[in-house]
């Protein structure tokens, strides 16, 4: 499978820059994980981090629902993606969980952001942040996930490049 990233453009409003940035840098991890199988995803850059490939794709579909589903849209009582018990470190876990299962979880968190992310009637929503017990606005969210992409996406490339050489982007 070979991931395509999006053009982002050079020219655009605000909120289509900002949909096309993190639409890039959500195909970027993807694109990332292409061509290895569960183990490869599972594999770690170096000891004693546990950092994975598989555990970057399953914090980001929590990154996702905290802040699409539950902060914008208000589903404060919806759970984690992967624990119950409100802990984000158990996401970077991968061991028992498959390609499928974190991808699955990952793109449905994806598609419930970008919907969310439509309805809502500009960059100036204000929602409550509980967790920070803070005020954001939808462009604070949405800058917020690219930066996490971004970050992420820079591990990404290290976890990559240690499982098998594989450099880019």
């Amino acid at each position: 499978m070979t991931t395509e990233r999006p053009d982002v453009p050079l020219i655009a409003d605000e909120r289509t820059m900002l949909r096309a940035h993190l639409d890039y840098h959500r195909a970027t991890l993807a694109w990332k994980c292409d061509g290895l199988d569960d183990d490869g995803l599972r594999a770690r850059a170096s000891k004693p981090s546990a950092l994975s490939l598989l555990g970057l794709v399953r914090h980001m579909a929590e990154v996702e629902r905290t802040w699409f589903r539950k902060t914008v849209n208000g589903e404060h009582d919806l759970p984690n993606v992967w624990s119950h018990a409100d802990d984000y470190q158990t996401a970077y876990d991968p061991s028992g969980c498959t390609r499928e299962e974190a991808f699955a979880a990952w793109r449905a968190e994806v598609e419930h952001a970008r919907r969310i992310e439509r309805a809502a009637p500009s960059l100036d929503l204000v929602v409550h942040q509980p967790r920070w017990d803070e005020d954001v606005s939808l462009r604070f969210v949405m800058l917020h996930l690219i930066h996490e992409y971004a970050r992420h996406n820079g591990h990404a490339d290290l976890v990559r490049e240690a499982i098998d050489g594989t450099v880019g982007a």
